[in-house]
């Protein structure tokens, strides 16, 4: 379809007292996890308040953070249960949010954007953000309300692509929908009963993809925003796919389309 027109050395850490509280005031949180952090002080957008680190796992970490030595109760006290933390966690504040008619202004909005109705579970949105990177997708739109905030599990779950995948917050998603068609690009929603694959409909990069609540799929409104219905050519053995497996298998076909 065609475009619309227009590291430290060992025993010279800080010795810390890390805080009890496992959830900081003023909007701040614990990041964890190797690549989350890593990735997290690449980024120049990022306030890092605070590092801390095994003295194991600070010998990989970029000498800019100069950690904390902390220990495994430190990490038991400050992170939620069972995080995986790899012996590293960061005290950030919460990333600038981007707008996205500045992304167009700057050029950076070239490639398929993802636009999430309703999508809940901070895993799955990390996960999609994880194949957003990886397919070089522009931005990841999700709503403002009933959407997971930013936090450590969504963090982890996204192994670093929270840092270069610009994440806007929209309050109402049809018309982020109406913007994107303002700047070129063609609007597909995600539906099972599509008539037309993906792959068939023969979408450019200028795409827009409209991926549905866990279990509910797109609301009416939102689904009939949309330019066109498409699905994924899934055996008829499975009913769906998971959303964030869904958006990585939709990216990738809009990879083979030449997007």
């Amino acid at each position: 379809m065609k475009p619309r027109s227009q590291k430290p050395p060992h025993g010279k850490f800080p010795q810390g007292k890390p805080a009890q509280d496992k959830a900081p005031k003023g909007g701040a949180y614990w990041l964890y996890g190797r690549h989350a952090c890593v990735a997290a002080a690449a980024n120049p957008d990022r306030k890092i308040l605070r590092a801390m680190a095994t003295e194991a796992s600070a010998a990989s970490l970029p000498a800019k953070l100069r950690p904390e030595l902390a220990y495994p109760e430190d990490f038991q006290r400050l992170l939620p249960r069972d995080s995986v933390h790899q012996g590293v966690a960061l005290l950030v504040e919460p990333l600038p949010e981007p707008d996205l008619s500045v992304l167009a202004a700057s050029g950076k909005l070239t490639g398929p954007v993802l636009l999430l109705d309703q999508v809940t579970d901070p895993h799955n949105v990390g996960a999609i953000l994880r194949s957003a990177a990886a397919f070089d997708a522009s931005a990841v739109i999700m709503l403002r309300h009933n959407a997971p905030e930013e936090n450590g599990a969504l963090a982890k779950a996204a192994s670093g692509a929270l840092e270069v995948v610009p994440v806007i917050r929209a309050g109402n998603l049809t018309q982020a929908m109406d913007q994107l068609k303002e700047y070129g690009y063609w609007i597909a929603g995600l539906a099972g009963d599509a008539p037309k694959t993906l792959s068939e409909s023969k979408l450019s990069s200028k795409t827009g993809l409209v991926l549905g609540a866990e279990g509910e799929g797109m609301r009416r409104l939102t689904r009939e925003r949309c330019d066109l219905l498409v699905r994924l050519p899934i055996s008829s053995k499975m009913e769906s796919l998971n959303v964030s497996n869904a958006a990585a298998v939709a990216l990738y076909a809009l990879c083979q389309n030449g997007a």
